[in-house]
C-alpha cells in the first residue's frame, strides 16, 4: 500500500468537476487521516525488516546485514556499499552475535519463545564418542593425536556442544613443532588465513569467491550462477585445523541455516562441486561429529547422482540442480568424461556411503572404476577422455597434469583410505605408474626431470603447475611400500619436487607460472603468455608437505617459506589476496581473485608444513585432492562409520 494509492479517496467535485487533491487546502481532519496512514506504513515496513523470523536470527545489525544480503542477491552490481564496519575484526561479531546488541525488552513481546523455538530446532546434534580408545600411530610420542575435549574447552564452545557430550576431538589446539622458528612460521600462516577470511567476510559474504583487489564478490563458472558460499565450505576445516573457533561457528552457522541448493537453477561441475563442497562438508563432519555437515554433504550429493545417468555410468562433467539434466562441455573431445573429473570422486562417495549407510554412492563409483579396469589401455596409459555414450577413448592425450592428475591420486588414496584393502586400487596406480615412467617421464638436458604430455604418442615437453602435486604422491606412494618399486618413487618424487621448484626459484617473483616447458634454450619456464599466470595454486606447496613429512629434510620447510615471501609481496592486498597475470614481471599484474582453495589447499598445507606431524598425521588421515582430510578406516576413531 502506497500513499498515492488513497489520494483518490480525497478527491472533491465542484460544480461535478473532480479537483486534484494537490489543487486545495487539508481540511483538519483529513490531515489527521493522512498522518495515521503514513505512521501505519512506517510501522509496517519497520516491523517487516527487524522483527519477521524469516527475515532476522539475531539483533537489529544482524537484521540489517540479512536484508543487505537478499538485497545482494538480487542485484550485486546496483549496490550501494554494505552498512560500515569500523574494524574487520568487528565484522564477525556483526554477523555472529546478538548479545552483543541490546534490544528494547518491550518491543521483543512473544519473541523470547520464538527465539527458543529456533534454538531448539537448530540445536547442534554431535555424535557419542567411537568406543575405541586411543589409536595407533607411529608418529612422534611427545603428544597424543587425540585429546579428550576437556582438552580443547575454547574450541568446544565454538561447535556448541551440549553439556552432556563426553566425546572427543582431534587435537587441533597444539600441534606446534619443537623449534621456534617454524612455530614463528606457522603463526604467520594462520595470520594469512585470517586476512584471507576477515576480508572474505567483509565484501564477499555468502559469494563463491572475493575479489580482493575490488572489495566485491566473485562468481566462478564451475559453481553456476548462484552464491553457494564456496569459500566457507572449502574453507571451514581450515579454520577448524588452525583452532579459528569464532571464525568456524561463524562458517559452521552459515552451513546451517543459509546454505540452500535448491536455488541452484544452472549447471555446476560435478568434480569441482564434489571435491570441494561435499569433501569439505564430510572432512569437518569427521573432524567434529555435528551431523548437519554429513546431512548437508548428501544432499548435495543426492544432486550429483543424475550425472552418472549415462549409458556407460561414466558420469557427464556437468549437471542440473534443478532438472536433473547433464551435459558434456563441448570442447571436450567429442563431449567426452574428463578422466581427472569422473576418476576423482571414490573418497568421498566411499565415506559418504559408510557414514550414512546408503551404498548408492560407492556403487556408482566403484562401476567406474570396473569400466576403466575392463577397457584396453594403449601402451598401459589412460587418455584424458572418455565417451560416456559409447564407452570408447577420445583423442588419445595422456598427461599427469591437467584432465588426467588427480585420477592417479584418487587411486593411491583409495587404497589408503580402506587401510590398504582396496588392493585393485593399488594394483591399478602401480600399473599406471609404470606405464607412465616409461612413456612420460623426461629429463632435461640439464638434468631437471619431468613428466611431459603426450598427444598420439607424440611427447610435448610441458609439465602443467597441476602436475607438481605428483612429487608428494610418488613420496606418499614410497613410503607405503618397502620394496624396489619404492625406493624408484622417492627418487623420482625428489626430482619432481626440485623442478617445481626451480620453475618457481626462475621467476622474478619467486611464484611458479601455471605450465612450464623444456627446450633446448629454456627449461621450467613458461614460454607462452596464456601460461605465464599464477592464480593461488597449492600443487607445489602440498609437495612441499608431504616430502617434509617423510623425509625431515629442512630444504622443503625452506621452500615454502620462499612461497610465504612471495604471496605476501606480490599476492597479498589490503582485500584479501590476489592472483598474478605474469608471474614474469617486475610488478605483475594482479587478477583480482582470491580462489577458495587457496584457504582450502594452499594455506592448509602451508600451516601443516610447519607444524608437528601429530596434527593431521598421514598415519590416520588422508587428503582429498581439495586438500580436505578424510579418516582412514580402521585406524581412526573419528572414521564415524554407518552413523545414521
Amino acid at each position: 500500500m502506497t500513499v498515492t494509492g488513497i489520494l483518490p479517496t480525497y478527491q472533491r467535485f465542484v460544480n461535478g468537476v473532480p479537483v486534484p487533491f494537490s489543487r486545495r487546502s487539508f481540511r483538519p481532519r483529513e490531515k489527521y487521516v493522512v498522518f495515521l496512514v503514513i505512521v501505519t506504513f512506517s510501522l509496517v515496513c519497520f516491523g517487516t525488516i527487524f522483527f519477521l523470523p524469516e527475515l532476522r536470527t539475531g539483533g537489529t545489525a544482524e537484521s540489517v546485514y540479512k536484508v543487505y544480503d537478499s538485497i545482494k542477491r538480487a542485484g550485486p552490481e546496483l549496490l550501494i556499499p554494505p552498512p560500515p564496519i569500523d574494524d574487520v575484526k568487528e565484522a564477525p561479531k556483526l554477523l555472529r552475535h546478538e548479545e552483543d546488541f541490546k534490544v528494547d525488552p518491550h518491543l521483543v513481546g512473544d519473541r523470547a519463545k520464538l527465539k527458543a523455538k529456533i534454538e531448539q530446532d537448530n540445536e547442534l546434534k554431535v555424535l557419542e564418542r567411537p568406543d575405541i580408545g586411543k589409536p595407533k600411530t607411529s608418529s612422534t610420542t611427545k603428544k597424543d593425536l587425540f585429546e579428550p575435549i576437556k582438552g580443547v574447552e575454547d574450541f568446544k564452545d565454538a561447535v556448541t556442544v551440549p553439556p552432556s557430550f563426553s566425546g572427543s576431538y582431534p587435537l587441533i589446539s597444539g600441534g606446534e613443532d619443537d623449534t621456534a622458528l617454524a612455530r614463528e612460521r606457522r603463526d604467520k600462516v594462520k595470520e594469512m588465513m585470517k586476512h584471507a577470511w576477515d576480508n572474505y567476510v567483509r565484501y564477499a559474504w555468502g559469494k563463491n569467491e572475493l575479489r580482493p583487489v575490488s572489495k566485491r564478490g566473485h562468481s566462478g563458472s564451475i559453481f553456476g550462477s548462484m552464491p553457494l558460499g564456496a569459500t566457507i565450505l572449502d574453507g571451514l576445516d581450515t579454520l577448524y585445523i588452525m583452532g579459528m573457533k569464532e571464525e568456524f561457528k561463524q562458517a559452521r552457522d552459515w552451513v546451517a541455516n543459509e546454505l540452500d541448493i535448491n536455488q541452484v537453477v544452472s549447471d555446476v561441475s560435478v568434480f569441482e562441486v564434489n571435491i570441494r563442497f561435499v569433501g569439505g562438508l564430510l572432512a569437518c563432519f569427521a573432524l567434529t561429529g555435528d551431523t548437519v555437515f554429513r546431512d548437508k554433504a548428501q544432499l548435495i550429493a543426492d544432486k550429483l547422482l543424475p550425472a552418472f545417468d549415462t549409458p556407460t555410468g561414466i558420469p557427464n562433467a556437468l549437471v542440473n540442480f534443478k532438472t536433473g539434466s547433464s551435459k558434456n562441455y563441448g570442447w571436450a573431445s567429442g563431449s567426452s568424461s574428463i578422466l581427472s573429473e569422473f576418476g576423482t570422486l571414490h573418497l568421498e562417495m566411499s565415506y559418504l556411503s559408510d557414514v550414512t549407510g546408503k551404498s548408492v554412492y560407492r556403487n556408482k563409483v566403484d562401476h567406474v572404476r570396473k569400466v576403466l579396469q575392463d577397457m584396453e589401455k594403449p601402451n598401459g596409459l589412460y587418455p584424458n577422455y572418455l565417451n560416456p555414450k559409447s564407452g570408447k577413448w577420445g583423442q588419445h592425450h595422456m598427461s599427469v597434469g591437467a584432465l588426467g592428475d588427480s585420477f592417479y591420486e584418487y587411486l593411491l588414496k583409495a587404497w589408503l583410505q580402506s587401510n590398504k584393502e582396496d588392493n585393485e586400487a593399488r594394483q591399478m596406480f602401480d600399473d599406471s605408474m609404470a606405464a607412465i615412467f616409461q612413456h612420460m617421464l623426461k629429463t632435461s638436458q640439464n638434468g631437471l626431470m619431468y613428466f611431459a604430455e603426450l598427444k598420439f604418442d607424440r611427447p610435448e615437453h610441458k609439465m602443467d603447475h597441476l602436475a607438481c602435486f605428483s612429487g608428494g604422491l610418488l613420496g606418499l606412494a614410497s613410503k607405503t611400500l618397502n620394496n624396489e618399486v619404492s625406493s624408484k618413487y622417492m627418487k623420482v618424487a625428489g626430482e619432481i619436487t626440485r623442478t617445481c621448484h626451480e620453475s618457481y626459484d626462475r621467476t622474478p617473483t619467486k611464484l611458479g607460472p601455471e605450465s612450464f616447458r623444456f627446450t633446448e634454450g629454456s627449461e621450467a619456464r613458461a614460454l607462452k603468455t596464456s601460461e605465464k599466470y599464477y592464480i593461488l595454486r597449492p600443487e607445489v606447496i602440498e609437495t612441499y608437505f608431504y616430502m617434509w613429512r617423510l623425509t625431515k629434510d629442512n630444504k622443503y620447510r625452506d621452500w615454502g617459506w620462499e612461497a610465504v615471501q612471495a604471496l605476501e609481496k606480490h599476492c597479498r592486498v589490503p582485500g584479501g589476496y590476489t592472483g598474478l597475470k605474469n608471474v614474469y614481471a617486475d610488478e605483475p599484474q594482479q587478477d583480482d581473485v582470491q580462489q577458495s582453495f587457496f584457504l582450502a589447499e594452499t594455506l592448509k598445507y602451508l600451516y601443516l608444513l610447519f607444524s608437528d606431524d601429530n596434527l593431521i598425521s598421514l598415519d590416520e588421515w588422508v587428503f582429498n585432492t581439495e586438500a580436505h582430510p578424510l579418516p582412514i578406516k580402521g585406524v581412526n576413531p573419528f572414521y564415524r562409520e554407518s552413523v545414521h
